[in-house]
């Protein structure tokens, strides 16, 4: 009996003309651009609109009259002035301290990568959560931060219900949440960089100090430039922490941007106004990161020059 062999038909292969594979590879990315910019466009839309909720009827374009009341709005440059403020001390608060702690954990060691892994546990704690928690340790009447507080001579301290300290009380829950991100990144830049430098100054008897100020903070400056952008940009749209422990208050002490377009969109059903406030914020944003990412750039060439 004679072997008999089947042969297969061959299988047809979906080809992609080279000349359309570009286009097929980047439709991910156009597709995400234009869920991005639907929204965006939207919020210019309504910006331009007198539009209440609560008045439909009285609906229509005021081309740009939203922008204008701003100019002499009081509640508008309050917004302006604690975002500003807020972002402020709460970046450079976490320069500060994500430096400092960069620095402690730079070498190498076990010790040191298990004590970075447990600093990075308040980043994976969600920030509305975060001031929550810290909403009931700063409560008054049991919180146990007002307790240690009383043990040191400061009786009834009032934290984010008194005007005075409520800035103060966020920055700190921002601290703490979003310092270790500017902690590992530092840290990552810190042990990234070439050692050369470092050996032929230990060898010549340079002074510590010294070194920091000449050789790893201008080595170090772009890993800044990029936890700084980070930070401001977040810091600025910041809503979760302030809202979730003062609701923008006490009064007007907190009402940073975001939290002042929500209240206008929820509460004062004002679509307009509220969209104006995030296109202003959009601006302020899109301004700043422009900055930032041109002296990144300028300090790049700089260093490649110089190399």
């Amino acid at each position: 009996m004679s072997d008999i062999s089947f042969n297969a038909p061959p299988r047809r292969r979906f080809k992609v003309s080279r000349k359309f594979l570009p286009y097929l590879l980047s439709l991910p990315a156009l597709l995400t651009c234009i869920g991005i910019l639907i929204p965006f466009f939207t919020a210019v839309w309504y910006s331009l609109q007198r539009y209440r909720l609560s008045q439909p009827w009285n609906r229509g374009f005021n081309w740009g009259e939203n922008y204008l009341n701003f100019m002499t709005d009081d509640a508008f440059w309050n917004t302006l002035q604690v975002s500003l403020t807020y972002a402020f001390f709460a970046v450079t608060a976490q320069l500060l301290l994500g430096l400092g702690i960069a620095l402690l954990l730079q070498k190498r060691s076990m010790f040191n990568n298990f004590v970075s892994i447990m600093l990075l546990m308040p980043l994976m704690t969600a920030p509305a959560l975060a001031a929550l928690m810290w909403k009931l340790m700063t409560n008054p009447g049991f919180g146990i931060l007002s307790y240690l507080a009383s043990l040191i001579g400061l009786e009834d301290f009032r934290w984010a219900s008194d005007p005075q300290t409520a800035m103060l009380t966020v920055v700190i829950v921002d601290i703490w949440v979003y310092t270790p991100f500017i902690m590992i990144l530092l840290l990552a830049g810190l042990r990234s960089l070439p050692q050369q430098p470092f050996e032929a100054a230990a060898l010549d008897g340079v002074p510590r100090l010294f070194v920091f100020w000449r050789i790893t903070l201008p080595m170090l400056t772009p890993f800044l430039l990029t936890a700084t952008l980070f930070r401001v940009i977040e810091s600025i749209q910041q809503f979760d922490i302030i809202y979730a422990m003062t609701q923008g208050g006490p009064g007007n002490t907190l009402t940073v941007f975001q939290v002042e377009a929500y209240l206008n969109f929820f509460q004062s059903t004002n679509v307009g106004r509220s969209a104006a406030l995030l296109m202003i914020l959009w601006a302020i944003t899109y301004v700043l990161s422009n900055i930032f990412i041109k002296n990144w750039l300028r300090l790049r060439e700089k260093q490649r020059g110089e190399a």
